[in-house]
């Protein structure tokens, strides 16, 4: 129907050829339905699609936006098959089921609504947006909210704990940690930052308020104010799960907590509790193995990128270095190497802090610094262990630096990360670390930087007008001006209004080509390098960041916001 629908909207006057084609392009690229492309490109309104859809299939329209279903009937259809289909049912009326269809020509959802229920199917249209909309809100989980928790709690519930002084109680604060109302607020809190797709959960005393965060796409929002008497009790309870003294709160501690959630699914949380003014800062990062991206064709890469990335990492022996701010997500292009390298032919050993993600066929190592296992101890048990590829967490020293030029001298592939601003700005810090430059240049294979940027929702986002003068300071060439169309975000259910859902990541790969070996070993200036790089073929991360929003993956603001402008 999909074809059919374009022709029809083309030939009735309500859409161009040209908007016809980019919809189909599109749809080639991403998927999804053709109505809701054209929608979202600007080419038609939502409601005259629908209005059209009405009129040529005979159907009344309808607006779900109010409409109140009732429970009964929406137990007829259960919530996979509306997502299956599109169709949320409306009524029922003797014999007869309301259905609600962005697409009334579809005939076997309709045949199989009509076995799943054993309702004669009446359809009625609306937009694909509306009837998504309408899923979400009737189909949702009705789960516990803050107030519900709180109902009945009474102040004489739970014994608050004094944070001043030394003298702590522990089988009181263990008792008031167990108390039903902790439990379930603590859960809630647990499940709702999983259910809204949080990187990081901040729990946070002050002197006269106690809030939660959710880090969610890479920004910090507030998401609830547990009550103050709440505070010792809360963050007891979490010391609890991830097993941690409880009776100690003027030390920093380090825990994990494991949730199972049903059907095999497993959450792990790595906890961090650090004594601050007020009382225990609690800093929980999520770690869900299931939405762990390690397909590198969709991380972020451009094309050119992502061939010279896989050729650094196949050859047999040298050094692969990711550079990058905390949070970048350095960690998972490492696992997507590690994943595509990992064959039972290699000896793989990675050294991690902490191990986030374990898997088959790839010997992880968790570092102790208190005992002395610390990068360049891991690294040298590791040559000892007949390797071939080893992967170091962090490159933070003379000596790990040291071991992992000779380790990829030495016939094996080095993976590691490093904290600099950009590729050619690794080599001074390599050179700064103490590292000769005939060991550089004949050690490294390729320098990996990256950024996250917030990836805009596709259901909502918008043309943006920008000024001409914002895209050359940015630094669009001015031949590029007019060739694309730049969005920004609007806000809508699917990203909870936020106007971005997800983050995509944005690279600068510089291999060694020859020509920079060479100014390395003359002792050239980072600019310099830079230069060279960029006139045999390297992108830098500001290019690849204005290349996403040419795309409509991000807005300007995002690229300008985590990337340095390219200036020499």
């Amino acid at each position: 129907m999909s074809g059919r629908l374009g022709e029809l909207l083309v030939r009735e006057n309500l859409i161009s050829l040209q908007q016809l084609q980019k919809a189909q392009d599109e749809q080639r690229k991403t998927g999804g339905r053709i109505g809701s492309l054209l929608v979202r490109q600007g080419a038609i309104a939502e409601h005259d699609l629908t209005s059209f859809l009405s009129k040529q299939y005979g159907v009344p329209a309808i607006s779900l936006k109010d409409f109140d279903i009732d429970e009964e009937v929406l137990k007829l259809i259960p919530k996979s098959t509306a997502e299956k289909h599109q169709v949320v049912p409306v009524n029922r009326a003797g014999a007869s089921l309301i259905v609600a269809m962005s697409d009334p020509s579809n005939i076997f959802a309709i045949d199989d609504i009509k076995f799943l229920t054993g309702y004669n199917v009446e359809v009625v249209v609306a937009s694909e947006q509306a009837i998504k909309e309408a899923i979400d809100r009737h189909y949702a989980e009705k789960g516990p909210n803050l107030d519900e928790v709180m109902a009945g709690f009474d102040d004489d519930d739970i014994s608050v704990i004094e944070t001043e002084g030394d003298d702590v109680n522990a089988v009181d604060l263990e008792k008031s940690a167990e108390e039903a109302p902790v439990v379930k607020l603590v859960n809630l809190i647990l499940l709702d930052a999983i259910k809204k797709g949080a990187s990081d959960i901040h729990i946070e005393p002050y002197e006269k308020d106690f809030r939660v965060r959710f880090r969610i796409d890479g920004s910090l929002y507030e998401v609830m104010k547990p009550p103050m008497k709440l505070r010792s009790a809360i963050i007891s309870r979490l010391k609890i799960m991830s097993e941690l003294d409880i009776s100690e709160r003027r030390l920093p501690q380090d825990g994990r907590i494991k949730l199972k959630l049903g059907k095999g699914k497993e959450m792990d949380f790595r906890v961090s509790v650090c004594p601050t003014l007020f009382g225990e800062k609690v800093v929980m990062r999520l770690l869900d193995k299931s939405n762990l991206q390690l397909d590198m064709t969709k991380l972020g890469f451009e094309e050119q990128q992502l061939k010279d990335f896989l050729e650094a990492i196949d050859r047999p022996y040298g050094m692969v270095l990711v550079t990058g701010p905390t949070g970048s997500g350095k960690t998972t292009t490492l696992y997507s190497a590690l994943s595509k390298l990992n064959e039972v032919a290699w000896n793989i050993s990675t050294a991690e802090d902490p191990v986030e993600f374990n898997f088959f066929g790839i010997n992880q190592v968790q570092m102790h610094e208190d005992i002395g296992l610390n990068f360049a101890a891991a690294l040298r048990s590791f040559l000892r262990q007949d390797p071939d590829i080893i992967m170091v967490g962090e490159i933070r020293d003379f000596e790990t630096a040291e071991i992992g030029v000779k380790a990829a001298l030495t016939g094996h592939l080095v993976l590691s990360t490093l904290h600099t601003n950009d590729a050619p700005g690794t080599v001074s810090r390599l050179l700064n670390m103490g590292i000769e430059p005939f060991l550089v240049t004949a050690s490294l294979n390729a320098i990996v930087a990256q950024r996250l940027c917030r990836r805009l929702c596709a259901e909502c986002k918008q043309p943006a007008q920008l000024e001409e003068q914002a895209l050359l300071d940015a630094g669009f060439a001015p031949e590029e001006l007019g060739t694309f169309q730049a969005f920004e975000p609007v806000g809508c259910r699917t990203c909870n209004d936020r106007g971005y859902k997800g983050r995509v990541a944005v690279y600068e790969v510089m291999p060694l080509w020859d020509g920079l070996k060479e100014l390395v070993i003359q002792g050239c200036s980072t600019a310099e390098l830079k230069q060279e790089a960029i006139r045999l073929g390297f992108r830098t991360l500001r290019m690849s960041a204005l290349n996403k929003v040419k795309l409509g993956v991000t807005t300007l603001a995002e690229a300008v916001g985590n990337t340095a402008p390219d200036k020499f």
